[in-house]
C-alpha cells in the first residue's frame, strides 16, 4: 500500500531536487585550448629552468601547431559568417 503512494512522491521530489543541481558542463573549446596552452607553457619554462628542453620541444611544437590551426579555423568560420551576413 505504501509503495503505491511513496514511489510517485519520491520521483517528484527527485526531479525537483535534480533541477536545482548545477549540471556538469563540458568546457568550451576556447577555454580548453587556453588551459592546454597554459599547461604546455609552464612545462616549457620549467624545462628551460632545468635545462631539459629536448623532451618538451616536440610537445610544445605540436601544441603550437594545434593552437594556430584552431585559431585559423575559427577565423575562417567568422569570415565566412560575416560574408554571408553582409550579402543580405
Amino acid at each position: 500500500m505504501h509503495k503505491d503512494t511513496c514511489t510517485p512522491m519520491f520521483t517528484a521530489a527527485l526531479f525537483t531536487i535534480a533541477k536545482t543541481w548545477k549540471q556538469p558542463r563540458c568546457p568550451s573549446r576556447v577555454k580548453w585550448i587556453r588551459e592546454m596552452w597554459y599547461i604546455y607553457t609552464m612545462e616549457y619554462y620549467l624545462a628551460i629552468k632545468k635545462d631539459e628542453i629536448l623532451p618538451f620541444v616536440t610537445t610544445w611544437m605540436d601544441c603550437e601547431d594545434t593552437m594556430l590551426n584552431e585559431i585559423s579555423q575559427t577565423e575562417t568560420v567568422k569570415y565566412c559568417m560575416i560574408s554571408l551576413i553582409s550579402r543580405r
